[in-house]
Formats: structure tokens, C-alpha cells, sequence
């Protein structure tokens, strides 16, 4: 059996698609040969090597501001392949609507992490004229993996399915944070750490929170890991607020210490207009972290007003920082969330037809 997942990105870039594709083909590769076929716009990347037993195949691409993943290399590679099941994964760019259209036999499975909006006015005004090519990635589909039901529901409203449409939401790998409790205890209590993990791209909010940074007391701190071609924005923005020296820029984190840097938090913040699930969330609460994030989108079905709390768009920046000051002391409580070897369960299921169980996403 011979199974390939088809994405953008892959390891060592992270990301809550990359972390998905990982997860999933990890586990699958240790009963079938699992390949990941992806991009490398960089060019520094090994075209090919083997990881935790996943073949992984990289092509050069044409990525503008890390966008669109455009490669006729990897599309001529699927043409030549043979696949008993190829996952594709992520509406947003071309390899998933490659692995669409260079579909022979194959059963064809597709995640797609969707939205509905491109992340900055060029990409969403792009975004409607590919939606007329996108929408043949689903109708080659013969399955449809949502990670909630926002992102099903938007799916639905936005195009005509055939095929069947299952909620899996993303898990996470619990072992990982066996240790969180004595990594809380080393944090340095005089300090009040705000933490943002993701992509630094202007529709995710981080500006609002280093707004809200110049009026909170000065042992408030705020940690970004991730990188974007916001970041020069979020540099001159904390520079010209007088609170640059408050924050710590982080990126390519190993696993470790980037749940050290959740564990660590009192309070992740997450202000994304558009989120199909919220990666970063289901981790910062595995780590024993309150959060924040936007009454919007996929976000929204996060929000319990006991361990996650929300912000109404517009963002109010006096509001968000009452509510920083709320959460500060929050202790984390009864969360429900997923393994990673249960997702892979529900999605070797789809995979071969069997009964899948009811999934509740939160």
C-alpha cells in the first residue's frame, strides 16, 4: 500500500499544516510506505531524504511573500506516480489542486485547511478567480477532511460537494507534554509573558497585541516565534510604541523548546481573522496555558470563557488588554483534546472505508 501526502511545506518548515502532514504520515509509515511530496522555494533543502520513516520529496517552487507554492516539477512528478491513496492537503496553494489534476486511480483525499480568503488584499482578490480552478480539487475528491466544523460549514456554503464531508479536528502529541508541570515551575514569576506562535502575517492580529503591550505594566513581556513578511511591520510598529526592548523574537525552535516557550507563558494570544482550526491553541493548552484569541472564525468554537477567552472584531485595544490582565492568573482545567494516534485512527478509516465514530471537535 502505497500512500502519498501532498503539501506546500513540509519539515523542517512548522506550521499547523506542516505539523498535521507530519503527525499523520509518521504514524501511517509504520504499516505502509508513506511518501510526502512537497516544496522547497529556498532551494537548500535535500530534494530527497527519510525522516521517522516518511519518504519525502521536494521541488523548487515559485513562492512569492511565501504564497501560491507554484511547481511544475511536482506536478510532472504526480503524472508519472502511482498511488493507492493521495492526500492532498491545503486549498490555498497549487500542490493540492496538482494532486487533483494528475489523479488517475488513485483514491483521493483532501484537507483543506480552508478559510476562504486570501492573507493580504492581492492574494484575496486572487483568491476569487482560483476559487473557479480550486473547486476541482473537490470535485475529484472522494473524501473531504474538515479540522472543525466552521471550516465544514464554509466548505459547504462555498462549494458544491459530492463527495463525503468528515470533521477530524488536528490532535496533538501528548507525550510531548508530560513534563509541563515541572517546566511551569522554573518560570520566573516577577515576569508576565504574553506568547504568540505563528506565522507573522498582517491578518493575524499580532499587531494588536503589541499595541496592547504599551499599556500594560513593564514586566509584561510578549515572545513571537514564527517568521512572515509582516515581521518588518511588527519591528517598526513596537519601535515606534517604545516597546521593542519588551519583546523576543524567536524562529525554527526545536519541539523542546518550544514547549518550554508554552509552558512558560501565562497567556498565548491568538488575534487571526481567518483560522481553520487554531494549532497553536490546542498546544498552549496541552502546556497548562490560558488563551486568547478572536470571536472569529474556526477560533471561535475554542472560546469557553474558563480556559480560552474572546475578543469581538474590530479589536479594541483597551479591551484586549483588560482581558490580558484577566487571564494572567487563569489556571488551565478539564481540557478535552485529541491524540494524535486518534486522528490518525479516524483518518486510516476514511482512508479505507470504515465506519468512522462521531467526532466531537471541542
Amino acid at each position: 500500500m502505497k500512500i502519498a501526502q501532498i503539501c506546500p511545506r513540509f519539515y523542517p518548515d512548522i506550521g499547523g499544516v506542516e505539523t498535521h502532514v507530519y503527525e499523520i504520515a509518521k504514524r501511517l509509515a509504520k504499516e505502509f510506505e508513506v511518501e510526502v511530496v512537497t516544496t522547497d522555494s529556498s532551494g537548500k533543502l535535500s530534494k530527497f531524504e527519510e525522516k521517522d520513516g516518511i519518504k519525502i520529496k521536494r521541488f523548487k517552487s515559485l513562492a512569492p511573500n511565501d504564497a501560491y507554492y507554484f511547481s511544475l516539477g511536482l506536478y510532472k512528478y504526480l503524472k508519472k506516480q502511482n498511488y493507492d491513496i493521495i492526500h492532498a492537503h491545503n486549498y490555498h496553494a497549487f500542490p493540492a489542486l496538482f494532486s487533483a489534476l494528475a489523479k488517475k486511480d488513485s483514491k483521493f483525499v483532501f484537507t483543506p485547511h480552508y478559510h476562504g480568503f486570501g492573507h493580504s488584499f492581492l492574494r484575496n482578490l486572487l483568491h476569487r478567480p482560483y476559487k473557479l480552478i480550486g473547486r476541482k480539487i473537490f470535485e475529484r475528491s472522494d473524501a473531504v477532511i474538515c479540522v472543525s466544523k466552521y471550516e465544514k460549514d464554509l466548505i459547504l456554503r462555498n462549494f458544491n460537494l459530492k463527495a463525503n464531508v468528515y470533521v477530524v479536528p488536528n490532535g496533538v502529541n501528548l507525550k510531548e507534554f508530560r513534563n509541563i508541570d515541572e517546566i511551569r515551575k522554573k518560570k520566573d514569576e516577577r515576569i508576565k509573558t504574553i506568547l504568540y506562535v505563528g506565522r507573522i502575517e498582517k491578518y493575524k492580529g499580532l499587531d494588536y497585541v503589541v499595541k496592547a503591550l504599551k499599556h500594560l505594566p513593564e514586566n509584561f513581556t510578549l515572545e513571537v516565534v514564527g517568521k512572515g513578511s509582516y515581521k518588518p511591520k511588527i519591528l517598526q510598529l513596537a519601535e515606534e510604541l517604545g516597546v521593542l526592548d519588551r519583546i523576543k523574537f524567536y524562529q525554527d525552535l526545536s519541539r523542546e523548546k518550544l514547549i518550554e516557550n508554552y509552558a512558560k507563558a501565562d497567556v498565548l494570544v491568538l488575534l487571526s481573522k481567518y483560522e481553520a482550526y487554531g494549532m497553536t491553541v490546542a498546544e498552549a493548552l496541552a502546556s497548562k496555558t490560558p488563551c486568547i484569541v478572536a470571536n472569529t472564525s474556526a477560533l471561535s468554537e475554542w472560546i469557553d470563557n474558563r480556559n480560552v477567552f474572546g475578543v469581538d472584531f474590530p479589536i479594541d485595544v483597551k479591551k484586549l488588554v483588560e482581558v490580558i490582565a484577566k487571564t494572567m492568573d487563569v489556571e488551565v482545567k478539564d481540557v478535552n483534546l485529541l491524540s494524535w494516534d486518534d486522528v490518525c485512527e479516524k483518518i486510516a478509516d476514511i482512508y479505507f472505508d470504515r465506519e468512522v465514530s462521531l467526532i466531537e471537535t471541542f
